[in-house]
């Protein structure tokens, strides 16, 4: 039979199956700690009763159909793109530039 002396030789069992153990192991182990985070945004996720009974379902398809209303009575051959001012422009002299623009256009 084999001896204890050999089997504490055996790099195998000596380096491979503790190192299995902890990948298998820590594999179960996140498992179980991403599923403990997932529960909680799914508790937190929860509306309030004051903000749910807001929030219903049955209305929000009525004010999408007015919302739709308004944007059909809109006249979109008027409509103008304007740009925004890009991060190292002053707004306050892009929007005057742009209100000469209109002005001046009109």
């Amino acid at each position: 039979m084999f001896s204890l002396k050999a089997l504490q030789k055996n790099k195998t069992l000596r380096y491979g199956v503790p190192m299995l153990l902890l990948v298998v192991g820590g594999s179960f182990g996140l498992r179980e700690f991403t599923q403990i985070r997932y529960d909680a945004q799914k508790i937190r996720r929860k509306l309030d009763p004051s903000l749910e009974a807001r929030v219903n379902v049955q209305r929000q398809s009525v004010i999408l159909e007015q919302e739709y209303k308004k944007m059909k009575d809109a006249n979109l051959d008027e409509w103008r793109n304007i740009r925004g001012p890009r991060p190292w422009e002053d707004s306050r002299e892009y929007q005057e530039e742009e209100r000469r623009k209109t002005t001046a256009d009109s």
